[in-house]
């Protein structure tokens, strides 16, 4: 019986010792899989990282060709590839047709911010080349027409029943070309022939360039664009005022 009891125990002994040898060499065999599982999940990611990096470069090209896209479809009433790029255009057709497509393409959402990038881009070599005074009088067109008729989206020219006159007229400007702005200023300001004073109108173009500028993005060129727009609306209206005050600067 005791040699039957020691030899159970020393199985025992034995069983412990072999799992505690079992378990060291499961431990050790198990840290390099581990280690390799790691490494797996690393090269997996990696791969995952490279792709979603090439997708948003495919992408981001992708948006660069269709503004460009955008802009060649926006020109092409105004542009002959046979012809000297020219401004005014020809035929005053044209302009309708480009403003038309201008309208069109921002209600369908394409004028974003890759767009507006383009025609900065494209106005700024143009500008540094000084070659082509027709472009470039043709691309800070396009970007009137796109501020005029963002800026014509909502009116403020309304507090209830009440129409406040200065709000309005301001809107009427917005909405005009560039070249009609001069005898818009003198039929509607009281230092020529209108009713508002150029204090009111500095009041609410200010005004309106806060909207902007709470309203947009800040840093972005859509921000940069539509208030730029209506400080030219300032700037015409302060020469035109020290103008016919008799104080021409």
């Amino acid at each position: 019986m005791r040699i039957q009891k020691n030899f159970s125990s020393l199985s025992l002994k034995t069983s412990l010792l072999s799992m505690k040898a079992f378990g060291y060499d499961l431990q050790r065999e198990l840290i390099p899989a581990n280690q390799r599982m790691i490494k797996h999940d690393y090269e997996e990611l990696a791969t995952s990282v490279m792709n979603i990096v090439d997708r948003i470069v495919h992408k981001t090209h992708e948006k660069i060709e269709s503004a460009t896209d955008v802009l060649k479809a926006i020109l092409k009433p105004v542009v002959h590839e046979e012809e000297e790029i020219s401004w005014p255009p020809r035929d005053p057709e044209a302009l309708k047709l480009m403003e038309k497509e201008i309208v069109q393409r921002e209600q369908e959402g394409q004028l974003d911010e890759g767009f507006l990038a383009e025609v900065n881009a494209q106005l700024r070599q143009s500008k540094e080349d000084g070659d082509k005074p027709g472009l470039e009088a043709m691309l800070q067109k396009v970007l009137q027409l796109y501020a005029s008729i963002k800026l014509s989206k909502k009116s403020y020219a309304k507090k209830g029943n009440e129409v406040l006159k200065a709000e309005q007229f301001l809107e009427t400007i917005i909405k005009a070309p560039e070249e009609e702005w001069n005898k818009l200023l003198i039929d509607g300001l009281t230092v020529g022939k209108g009713e508002i004073s150029p204090e009111e109108f500095y009041a609410v173009i200010k005004k309106r360039i806060e909207r902007i500028l709470i309203r947009t993005e800040g840093g972005s060129y859509q921000q940069r664009i539509l208030t730029e727009y209506v400080k030219g609306i300032q700037s015409r209206t302060e020469q035109l005022v020290q103008l016919l005050r008799g104080n021409p600067q």
